[in-house]
């Protein structure tokens, strides 16, 4: 099967996230540990219409790490699913047909579009899938994901290399990662993740596709899949109207008291 399109042009060089970012990463428990307070106020995101979503984790993780945000969604009225292959060690073989053919199930038993959520490279996956089978996808949120950038763009390319047993950048040199999927595609990202660089998961605008979008919260990289306000980004956007003369609208940082401090500007500077 061939999984990803061909690539059309080369990224520019972009350096990975500097030793002061990376240390910033043991602050990924505190994200978490902040979901408890942060509660009542989650609980105020969109509601869903119930269609299922497949969540991606990332690289070296597995669905363990992706359950509190798949508990969250589920709060939110989703019919929630891990990618259930154990740890996420690249694309070996047989990887990717299996997460096709997941979506498919998923798909046709539902009887409806599935969304596509994926932290770091499974946010690869998702984007990929969603290129492939678009007629069977309805979003995809991704969350630090690095595709817009070289892959020495990140700290953890020598790990993906050492677990997946493939040269990243064989891989990377072949395939089009930067491009969009044709359906509406959310990249989440922070300009304090000590992994990627976070011009590494801008999404460019795409002509054959203008619903993408990139939506910046404080995160680390560790913790974005586990962070209150990328929490609320992917309930939101997941709750998008969907279906004959549905209109996608871009994220608005939420008017709730308090919440708009936690999501920067999006007109600053790039």
């Amino acid at each position: 099967m061939t999984l990803f399109t061909k690539k059309e042009t080369s990224p520019h060089h972009m350096p990975p996230p500097g030793l002061p970012l990376l240390a910033l990463e043991l602050r990924a428990p505190w994200e978490f540990g902040a979901v408890l307070p942060a509660w009542p106020v989650l609980q105020r995101a969109p509601m869903g219409d119930g269609h299922t979503v497949i969540v991606f984790p990332g690289l070296t993780a597995g669905d363990a790490t992706t359950a509190p945000l798949r508990r969250y969604l589920e709060s939110r009225s989703y019919d929630t699913l891990g990618w259930g292959q154990g740890l996420n060690l690249g694309p070996r073989e047989g990887v990717l047909d299996n997460a096709k053919q997941q979506l498919q199930q998923a798909a046709q038993r539902s009887g409806h579009k599935v969304s596509l959520v994926g932290w770091s490279l499974g946010g690869i996956y998702a984007r990929e899938l969603a290129k492939e089978l678009p007629d069977l996808v309805r979003c995809v949120v991704t969350l630090g994901t690095p595709f817009a950038g070289p892959h020495t763009s990140t700290n953890a390319w020598r790990i993906y290399q050492f677990a997946s047993g493939r040269s990243i950048e064989r891989e990377v040199a072949s395939y089009n990662l930067p491009e969009a999927p044709p359906v509406p595609t959310t990249s989440i990202y922070s300009r304090t993740d000590g992994v990627v660089a976070w011009r590494g998961s801008l999404q460019a605008p795409a002509k054959h596709n203008p619903n993408t979008e990139n939506v910046e919260v404080l995160a680390s990289h560790f913790g974005i899949g586990l962070n209150p306000s990328a929490w609320w980004v992917v309930a939101d956007r997941l709750a998008q109207p969907h279906g004959p003369g549905a209109a996608w609208q871009p994220f608005r940082r939420p008017s709730l008291p308090g919440l708009q401090l936690v999501f920067p500007d999006p007109h600053r500077p790039r």
